[in-house]
């Protein structure tokens, strides 16, 4: 089952950087899941250095950020460890909230049709709702653009 604009995400547990995350552990904060496509790349690092840049603003308004890959444990502690995230990142190596929220699309690398992650953003307020979804993100300018959505709400 997918996700779909104001509807309620159903409850997911998946390992993070802190250990063991679970959706419905965060109500009644607003939660900021980003999808990207794999740790220590030039788009996903500005991506990152992006949101942690902001994140105290994100606290502010009640939110929480979370990064997911399809990368290791071992590599997400190394990347958030390097570059000093104040958030968490989450593994996802079978790919069940990439299937859950429909980030899995075929692109072109290099000529090359390959399977991965599609730069996606999904923000679900405090009663577990999914409010906005930013999907085939670009980077510059979207974590403004994601803060400015969550402190219109929050």
């Amino acid at each position: 089952m997918t996700i779909s604009l104001d509807k309620k995400v159903s409850d997911f547990q998946a390992m993070s950087t802190a250990g063991e995350i679970r959706l419905s552990a965060l109500k009644g904060s607003i939660v900021v899941l980003y999808f990207y496509p794999k740790d220590n790349t030039p788009g996903c690092t500005t991506e990152g250095v992006d949101f942690a840049a902001s994140h105290a603003k994100f606290k502010r308004a009640g939110a929480v950020v979370l990064g997911v890959s399809r990368d290791s444990m071992k590599s997400h502690d190394s990347f958030k460890a390097k570059m000093g995230f104040p958030f968490e990142l989450i593994s996802d190596p079978d790919e069940s909230l990439c299937k859950h929220f429909d980030v899995m699309k075929m692109k072109n690398m290099y000529d090359k049709k390959v399977r991965g992650i599609e730069r996606s953003t999904f923000l679900i307020d405090g009663a577990g709702v999914l409010r906005r979804e930013w999907r085939g993100v670009k980077v510059p300018n979207h974590v403004a653009d994601v803060l400015a959505f969550v402190q219109s709400i929050a």
